[in-house]
């Protein structure tokens, strides 16, 4: 994408994070570099050039802000937290507390703050709702309310009910009905992504800055008549294999099982886009003919717009009639990234 520096400059000024991975500015009178997005004062035009990668900034002389922090992926996970979800990932019955935290060398409050922002909950929250979702699988599994609940680390019935019916709006033995979206973190190359798992599939895979994601969130709650919470599913073990086959460049489809509730109309469109070749594009004129409705453009775009599974299901290859580039829930830079890449790798 080909911006002129005037153009770069205003998305500087106003911290537009929709410029992420498309530059990076870099200062000359103090000799660091900056994403777009950076909470810095910015500095007057003549003291800054742009450059379309991190590699060209060091190369330059440029160091990386410590402020924005250019080097790490967008939205990225810290290790330490990374470890902390992997632990619980592996033992949910597992209690971390504050001392823990310590002996490992972590602050507490930023622990805190970090799930706050990330989750809207704090880490001991988000503990117990991983906890109670693991119980509530056993459950459904047939396994008695007592058993899951100790095998989940609550040490008392009263408490593990109270928390059960706080998350799921029903006592454990009246939850046989009632189904869970499992929802996960991902890291990627273009940044931390959040996808959600049911038992027939993968349900959502959208990046965690997408402005639609909480809309997203509560449709398929209210369709699915779910709750959304932070546990495993299977289907994530192959999704991130996959995910990462695909950045590697060493896979071009996906055989990861999807479950997208829509209507039938939207359910022929996002099929028609999971057959748009890797490394190819088409337009929403394309999408419609070949569906056999030329004249279903608008609907096509729209139902393009209700996908909530990217890079699966590549709304990512449908351009402009002339070969623009049209909206994409990622941004732009992710759509042009993306593009390159599969074409690179053709």
């Amino acid at each position: 994408m080909q911006l002129s520096f005037d153009r770069m400059y205003q998305a500087s000024v106003e911290k537009d994070v929709a410029f992420e991975g498309v530059f990076f500015t870099a200062v000359k009178t103090t000799g660091i570099f900056c994403r777009p997005s950076c909470r810095a004062r910015k500095p007057k035009p003549e003291n800054i050039e742009f450059f379309a990668t991190t590699k060209e900034c060091i190369l330059k002389g440029y160091r990386p802000c410590k402020v924005c922090h250019p080097l790490e992926q967008l939205n990225q996970t810290p290790d330490d937290i990374r470890q902390l979800l992997q632990d619980l990932a592996a033992d949910p019955g597992l209690k971390i507390k504050d001392a823990d935290l310590l002996r490992r060398g972590i602050e507490p409050y930023q622990v805190r703050r970090w799930f706050l922002k990330n989750h809207g909950i704090t880490f001991h929250a988000y503990q117990r709702m991983f906890r109670i979702n693991s119980a509530f699988k056993k459950i459904q599994q047939g396994e008695s309310v007592s058993g899951a609940a100790f095998d989940a680390g609550f040490e008392s019935l009263s408490g593990f009910g109270d928390s059960f019916k706080n998350i799921f709006g029903v006592s454990p033995q009246k939850s046989k009905t009632q189904r869970v979206i499992d929802l996960k973190r991902l890291e990627t190359p273009l940044g931390t992504m959040y996808a959600c798992a049911v038992t027939e599939g993968v349900c959502l895979l959208e990046f965690t800055d997408r402005k639609m994601l909480e809309t997203e969130f509560r449709y398929l709650a209210r369709v699915l008549n779910a709750t959304i919470v932070q546990g495993n599913n299977p289907h994530f073990d192959t999704l991130e294999t996959q995910l990462k086959a695909y950045f590697d460049g060493q896979r071009k489809t996906f055989t990861v099982p999807l479950y997208m509730p829509g209507s039938p109309f939207q359910q022929s469109v996002w099929q028609v886009l999971r057959e748009v070749p890797y490394g190819a594009t088409r337009s929403y004129k394309d999408q419609a003919a070949a569906l056999g409705k030329p004249e279903a453009i608008r609907a096509v775009a729209n139902a393009n717009g209700m996908n909530k599974i990217s890079i699966l299901v590549p709304c990512h290859r449908i351009v402009g009639a002339d070969g623009s580039l049209t909206g994409y829930g990622g941004g732009i830079w992710r759509k042009q990234w993306l593009l390159d890449f599969e074409k690179n790798h053709s």
